[in-house]
């Protein structure tokens, strides 16, 4: 428990929380820009062009492969930031959880309204005739995932470099943040534009950033919590 912290957090009704990469890693998912992360790994092509439209449409196979390896991510759990924020939504004081991650995590710990700026994993659908499916329809293909209705390629709902964001999910993260008079940003760098952009839209009274390292947001914040985003939200004492 941060004093300062549950502090803000009593005095505000309109919470909202925009997370990155390290929201997960205490749930065993490594981020992408980390020593250990996957921009610091050795493949044929760097991740950036591997998650790339481009690279998704000329090289399928191998993006695939490379998804199936680097992406889905078997048994992760939500850690206590994600179940801390879904307590703070069933209380009524947390009003949407604006999310990079593609885990699905948020809504796994019990969050209903998560605004996903990247997409999902869970999430797949058809390219050609739009039928939906699961990460295990993924996971379990081999080669290129054809649609059992009509053979086209099966796509992961993930925004990919070179891909716009969802308007809908942006127009709706930005309203969030507008409105809110407490945001909390937590696990990120605020180095991944557009995303990072929507602090822009921030007009409440405080803004707290939980993050291992500096960010471009700390100048700004009301509290800077550089440790662990799991313990700076637990709601238990240490």
């Amino acid at each position: 428990m941060v004093p300062q912290l549950e502090e803000l957090i009593r005095d505000s009704s309109n919470i909202v929380f925009f997370g990155g990469a390290g929201v997960s890693t205490e749930s065993g998912i490594p981020d992408f820009r980390s020593v250990d992360g996957l921009y610091h790994q050795k493949f044929d092509y760097p991740p950036e062009v591997m998650l790339s439209h481009s690279f998704f449409m000329s090289h399928t196979e191998e993006f695939f492969r490379f998804y199936r390896e680097k992406l889905i991510v078997h048994g992760a759990k939500p850690n206590a930031a994600h179940l801390r924020l879904a307590a703070l939504e069933r209380e009524g004081k947390l009003k949407a959880v604006v999310t990079q991650n593609i885990d699905g995590l948020h809504q796994a710990a019990g969050s209903r309204c998560v605004y996903e700026l990247h997409g999902s994993t869970l999430r797949n659908f058809c390219m050609k005739c739009g039928k939906s499916y699961d990460i295990d329809f993924i996971d379990q293909s081999q080669g290129i995932p054809r649609c059992t209705e009509c053979g086209g390629i099966v796509k992961p709902d993930v925004v990919l470099y070179e891909e716009g964001l969802d308007p809908a999910t942006l127009d709706g993260a930005v309203r969030a943040i507008q409105a809110a008079d407490l945001l909390i940003v937590g696990g990120t760098s605020l180095a991944v534009y557009p995303a990072a952009g929507l602090l822009q839209y921030f007009r409440g009274r405080n803004l707290v950033v939980i993050n291992k390292q500096p960010t471009p947001a700390d100048r700004m914040a009301s509290l800077v919590l550089n440790m662990p985003i799991g313990r700076a939200l637990s709601a238990d004492s240490e």
